[in-house]
């Protein structure tokens, strides 16, 4: 039996060996609509870690939505078999688990104390520079003049972000160094990441991954179990949103659409999170960036998309989730 694909990587249908079609391709709506479902939760992801702010601390926060996840994710990757990694495959999943899942979370929730939601988002989308350049002095990429004027852009505008966090009432620098901790862990973590989805399914690595952080998020159990019996059960109920739909549905639908959309077409996308995540916070918070913020944002997404100019780069192949 055999399936064959397009130029892009897109299943046009399964054959017998007598060659008659057994099943056709996807509707091409249904990668577009999982595209649009993980960008929702993901821009959805900053506003609900702004609005528990108050009601959980970033580590409990951080073991309240990985245990969550973990489950719902184990379902799904169990279900596509159990998953084999080597020793070495190992170290790699511990490290991203622990980067990824354990530090990430606790940067990005303790920073969104301090910053607004749509700030947070905008400071997360440098990471495809950090990863392009992470992939030139590891992985053996060119470093290219795009690369090197588009780090630069980046960083300019993570500068007058900086600025209007330091003049604006309620936002401080620290949340802003903070996001960018959450960027950078997560940038390693992708260069990580790559050579284990060569070689392991997607599912089976977020999974293991996500696990590992919620085992290593283990010491904040005591403050999460004792958080959630003061929270309110909206509050609580918002922890689990998290877990089941920014962390393990959207993960699910972005390794669908990866599978049926390029690379490069699908990282664009990920450029929408922090305009839907302002409109999210402004609607459900009340809240906006500081207007220098905007400028340092676009300045900072330009920088972006000057860096991913081709060559392609491993920058291309994944966008910053929340």
């Amino acid at each position: 039996m055999t399936t064959p694909t397009g130029p892009t990587g897109t299943t046009t249908g399964t054959t017998t060996a007598a060659g008659d079609q057994v099943v056709a391709a996807p509707p091409a709506w249904l990668p577009v609509a999982a595209v649009g479902v993980t960008l929702f939760f993901w821009a959805s992801a900053f506003v609900a870690i702004r609005h528990l702010g108050e009601d959980f601390s970033p580590g409990a926060l951080t073991l309240g939505r990985l245990l969550v996840g973990a489950v719902c994710l184990g379902v799904v990757a169990l279900s596509r078999g159990v998953p084999r990694p080597t020793g070495r495959q190992w170290v790699s999943i511990v490290v991203i688990g622990v980067l990824w899942f354990g530090v990430y979370n606790v940067a990005l929730n303790a920073g969104e104390r301090r910053v607004d939601a749509g700030t947070a988002a905008m400071l997360i989308q440098v990471s495809p520079v950090l990863i392009a350049l992470l992939a030139a002095v590891f992985l053996h990429e060119r470093f290219t003049l795009y690369l090197g004027l588009g780090l630069a852009l980046a960083f300019a505008g993570v500068g007058l972000i900086s600025l209007s966090m330091s003049e604006g009432g309620g936002n401080d620098v620290l949340g802003v160094v903070l996001c960018l901790v959450s960027a950078v862990v997560y940038s390693v973590s992708l260069i990580l990441q790559k050579p284990l989805v060569a070689r392991l399914p997607a599912i089976h690595v977020t999974w293991l991954a996500c696990s590992v952080g919620a085992i290593v998020c283990l010491p904040f159990a005591g403050r999460l179990a004792g958080e959630a019996a003061d929270a309110s059960a909206s509050s609580v109920l918002w922890v689990v949103y998290l877990g089941v739909f920014p962390t393990a549905i959207a993960f699910t639908t972005y390794a669908y659409a990866l599978r049926h959309m390029s690379a490069s077409s699908l990282g664009v996308t990920t450029y929408l999170v922090p305009p839907i995540t302002i409109v999210m916070g402004v609607l459900l918070l009340d809240e906006a960036p500081p207007t220098m913020a905007y400028a340092g944002g676009a300045l900072a997404l330009v920088g972006v998309a000057v860096a991913r100019r081709k060559p392609r780069t491993v920058a291309e192949e994944v966008g910053p989730p929340a």
